[in-house]
């Protein structure tokens, strides 16, 4: 099964699977279409941007909707659109599933710090919605005609990173903000600097030299982009 992605605002990666980048902050949202499901990386930073984000992905799908989502770590333009799929199971990396609530308020004052309107970031940040399964090490799904890795590859660019690992023709590997394309990798308050290149060894691990690696932000990049940035990390963090 093959599907006309950019006929529907989607840029194709391989066989079944898609992102697409979002305005605003150039974030990136994947899409992996199987046969009995269909997994969605990332939700976006409001309901509204999240509920576009679904009407894309279910004319895509030929109205099928999303059945599963993956959250690649807990920031607001990320997160913020998960209510906009109603009935979809949602994963997330061991500790976002209590961290999200706890960190509501923080998340609607990022949202308006950069940009986004205040009752929109009220109204996003009131529906949002927790992890009901958290991932600790790996863990496989099973979309039809279509498995899927879940592998807790963090703590790194926050204490809870979600990688999405897709095994194909090329292997496409999701990386959430790990890595970053169309800018330095941020390292905010939650970042922990000290095991951010560990984190894109296990990227590299689960990909391998001729992976296509999604960025949270920017064009996708090869192995040799990932250990660069795993380079740099190390030097501006002093680790090995």
């Amino acid at each position: 099964m093959d599907i006309a992605w950019e006929d529907h605002g989607w840029e194709r990666l391989a066989e079944g699977v898609g992102r697409c980048r979002l305005p605003g902050w150039d974030a990136t949202c994947g899409l992996i279409a199987g046969r009995d499901g269909a997994l969605l990386y990332d939700t976006g930073s409001t309901l509204a941007e999240g509920a576009a984000l679904r009407a894309r992905a279910e004319a895509l799908l030929g109205g099928r909707r999303v059945t599963h989502i993956a959250l690649s770590h807990p920031h607001f333009d990320h997160v913020m659109g998960t209510a906009a799929f109603p009935g979809a199971e949602v994963f997330g990396a061991v500790g976002m599933d209590t961290l999200l609530p706890r960190e509501r308020e923080e998340l609607r004052a990022d949202a308006v710090r950069f940009g986004v309107p205040e009752e929109e970031a009220a109204r996003s940040a009131d529906s949002l919605v927790a992890p009901g399964h958290t991932v600790t090490g790996e863990r496989m799904l099973d979309l039809g005609g279509r498995r899927v890795l879940l592998a807790n590859v963090g703590p790194g660019h926050t204490g809870h990173d979600l990688a999405v690992l897709v095994p194909g023709e090329p292997e496409v590997v999701f990386c959430g903000d790990l890595v970053e394309e169309s800018g330095e990798p941020q390292a905010g308050p939650d970042a922990v600097g000290a095991r951010w290149p560990a984190a894109l060894d296990r990227l590299l691990a689960l990909g391998g030299e001729d992976a296509a690696y999604v960025p949270g932000h920017g064009a996708v990049v090869d192995a040799a982009f990932v250990r660069a940035q795993r380079t740099a990390l190390a030097e501006r963090f002093g680790v090995s």
